[in-house]
């Protein structure tokens, strides 16, 4: 468990939850299930029984960091990695990636967004610490994602391959970031489109 890593991206302003998220306190710092823990922090919680705490990582902006060590109290100035200016996902885990190999080569690191709602926690975990083994023992890039239910433009859909499960994975042939509404379709009564995926690396 020494090598692996989370690392929670906290950075968005979650324009999309306006009113209630805003831009000087956007909605992973807000309780926003009412359950007396913010987004953010049951976030962490989750990652805390697979993750050691030394190796739980926020990516946020630097706006943020004071809202952050707020409420992440048992964060080490570290295990903050701020971004001097939002640049969205991909830059953000390319920056975290690079943090985290400098301080082990050997890391195997779970991404995660703060404001994930997760109905299934201990379900959530044993795929996430599955995805971690077979990540380490594989050297696999691993997507865990959802089954989609709806056509939707919001998101990026990917198909897997039709070989048969390894660990329980399946390999990705495809990947399309916010399709239009006719490919999205398409894409849901193909009936091949996310599970847990994995890519050669």
């Amino acid at each position: 468990m020494k090598n692996y890593y989370a690392v929670i991206m906290a950075g968005g302003i979650g324009s999309r939850f306006w009113p209630v998220s805003r831009t000087q306190m956007p909605k992973q710092f807000i309780d926003m299930l009412g359950v007396g823990r913010t987004l953010i922090q049951t976030t962490y919680d989750r990652f805390r029984k697979i993750i050691p705490k030394e190796n739980i990582f926020v990516a946020t902006n630097e706006v943020y960091a004071d809202l952050a060590r707020e409420q992440l109290p048992e964060l080490s100035s570290q295990q903050l990695i701020l971004e001097p200016i939002m640049r969205n996902t991909a830059p953000c885990i390319a920056y975290a990636s690079h943090k985290i190999q400098q301080l082990n080569p050997n890391a195997v690191m779970v991404i995660a967004p703060a404001d994930h709602l997760i109905l299934e926690p201990d379900v959530f975990l044993a795929d996430i610490t599955n995805g971690l083994r077979c990540a380490e023992d594989n050297n696999w890039l691993i997507t865990l994602g959802i089954k989609p239910a709806r056509p939707d433009t919001g998101y990026g859909y990917i198909q897997y391959g039709k070989s048969a499960m390894v660990q329980g994975f399946r390999k990705v042939k495809t990947f399309t970031e916010k399709p239009n509404l006719e490919l999205a379709t398409t894409f849901i009564q193909s009936g091949d489109f996310l599970d847990y995926a994995w890519i050669n690396t």
